[in-house]
């Protein structure tokens, strides 16, 4: 899953994020999963452009932003690295999750972003530490292998209501979005923002879990909050590279 942790499109590639599918049964037969068959977008490397520069997700690299949720802390560095994927340069996204100071996820992400401005999620590699040791590396993956799919986080265009893939490994990693407001209101410790994308994040492995995100212009996410109240990530500070902002 994207921590608060950003081409040219045709109308057929945009449809094809929308949702349709069938039961297949699922490759770990401990596990019930929905199996989409249909979900297959065409990605063109020549369609995709070198920077991460939609206001809604902007990846600056040198940018870091630190997120405060209770006793965790999540700090976001855009980093100068890039990995191909599929034939497309994504920018990497290297976050950090610590509880009382001792690191408990270590995670790299991977971002493009097409010519119609559209954010696309490539994959992640992503390891949970106790005791400084990596125990486990679950929930990583990487679009193009053992049939895994990449993903948008967020629409060049995005309208109420829509719904889309952010990644797809079956039975492994599906998380979805839905557009709910193109003009919410966030505050959190850095600051009120207003005009945001507001999203409900989703997965149909995990049924009764809802997070809705808040993408603020020209910051990116500020705020993930789980939809029953129980929780809240929140965007405290960032540091950005002298006159990238």
């Amino acid at each position: 899953m994207t921590r608060p942790r950003s081409r040219q499109i045709t109308q057929a590639v945009l449809l094809g994020l929308f949702l349709a599918t069938f039961a297949t049964g699922c490759p770990d037969d401990e596990k019930e999963c929905t199996v989409d068959s249909t979900y297959n977008p065409v990605i063109e490397p020549g369609a995709f452009v070198a920077a991460v520069d939609n206001p809604l997700y902007p990846l600056i690299p040198g940018t870091v932003f630190t997120y405060g949720a209770d006793a965790e802390t999540v700090v976001v560095t855009v980093t100068a690295d890039t990995k191909e994927i599929l034939g497309v340069t994504c920018t990497v996204v290297h976050d950090v999750a610590s509880e009382d100071g001792e690191v408990i996820e270590n995670t790299y992400d991977w971002f493009a972003q097409d010519t119609a401005g559209s954010v696309w999620y490539f994959g992640e590699y992503t390891e949970e530490l106790v005791d400084g040791e990596v125990v486990d590396t679950a929930g990583s993956w990487e679009a193009g292998v053992d049939g895994a799919k990449p993903g948008i986080i967020i629409p060049a265009q995005p309208v109420v209501g829509m719904e889309y893939r952010q990644e797809y490994y079956a039975c492994e990693a599906e998380d979805m979005g839905e557009i709910l407001a193109l003009d919410a209101s966030a505050t959190v410790p850095f600051g009120t923002f207003t005009g945001c994308l507001k999203t409900r994040d989703f997965t149909p492995l995990e049924p009764d879990v809802n997070e809705n995100k808040y993408y603020a212009p020209g910051v990116g996410l500020v705020l993930a909050a789980n939809a029953n109240g129980s929780g809240r990530e929140e965007l405290v500070s960032i540091f950005a590279p002298l006159g990238k902002r």
